[in-house]
């Protein structure tokens, strides 16, 4: 689930020697599957460690990750790296901001998951969002905008060059087209 470095293995041993015995690490995810999700690593005493904690055994220490965490911890990675700017803790979690799903998984999830994990972190540095709404019988993804994308001048743009050119390739031969709700209503239900 969470690959540790050698070098990360050495500097939490190091940091855990001066803890109360039994103290391990704690992975964690603050807000996970949204694109507000971040990660986290603190000291874990040994009341802190909960039944239904995954434990992941490592150099004279464990990871532990509780229960919600856990599938969105998938392939994370977490390094200490030492340069000429000094040392530092990285952790690299792929699939934080949207649960790994399975290779079968449905066009609706894998859309979902690219929403999720691609586009909204985009978004989100405008306050922005968008979800999928529907597939319709012709293969045309509807999508909803919301949070700063509403009333944006840009929303066409960032359909149509961005958002549409990403989907089609990535769904080549599965969806024909990417609409915003709004476009998708007019038409009979729209006032001229």
């Amino acid at each position: 689930m969470i690959n540790i470095s050698e070098s990360a293995q050495s500097h939490f041993s190091k940091l855990l020697a001066q803890q109360e015995a039994g103290t391990n690490i704690r992975v964690f995810v603050i807000n996970p599957g949204t694109s507000k999700a971040e990660c986290g690593v603190s000291y874990c005493p040994p009341d802190a460690v909960e039944p239904q904690d995954v434990r992941l055994n490592f150099n004279g220490f464990d990871a532990v990750v509780d229960e919600e965490s856990a599938p969105f911890l998938e392939d994370a990675e977490i390094d200490f790296v030492t340069d000429q700017m000094g040392s530092q803790l990285t952790l690299k979690a792929p699939n934080a901001k949207a649960r790994k799903i399975s290779d079968d998984a449905s066009l609706v999830e894998r859309i979902n998951y690219m929403i999720e994990s691609e586009i909204n972190p985009q978004l989100a540095s405008h306050g922005g969002q968008v979800s999928l709404m529907e597939i319709t019988e012709d293969g045309a993804a509807i999508l909803q905008f919301g949070g700063g994308c509403n009333g944006c001048s840009m929303v066409d743009v960032t359909l149509k060059d961005g958002i549409e050119k990403q989907m089609l390739e990535q769904f080549a031969g599965e969806i024909t087209a990417v609409k915003d709700a709004t476009e998708h209503e007019a038409g009979e239900h729209s006032y001229y």
